[in-house]
C-alpha cells in the first residue's frame, strides 16, 4: 500500500501538466487513470480468485 501513496499523485502531476499543455488529452488523460486506479484497487481480490 505505499507505493499507492507515492503512485497517485506522481501520475496526478503528469496527467495535470499534460491537460495544461494539451487539452485534448483530458479524455484520454482521464480515462486511463481511472482504469488504472480501478485495475490497481481490484487486484487484491483477484489475485486471491486464481488458484
Amino acid at each position: 500500500m505505499d507505493n499507492m501513496l507515492v503512485i497517485q499523485p506522481v501520475v496526478a502531476l503528469i496527467a495535470g501538466i499534460l491537460i495544461l499543455i494539451m487539452p485534448r488529452l483530458l479524455n484520454y488523460v482521464v480515462a486511463i487513470y481511472l482504469i488504472v486506479i480501478g485495475v490497481l484497487g481490484l487486484w487484491p481480490q483477484l489475485a486471491t480468485i486464481a488458484p
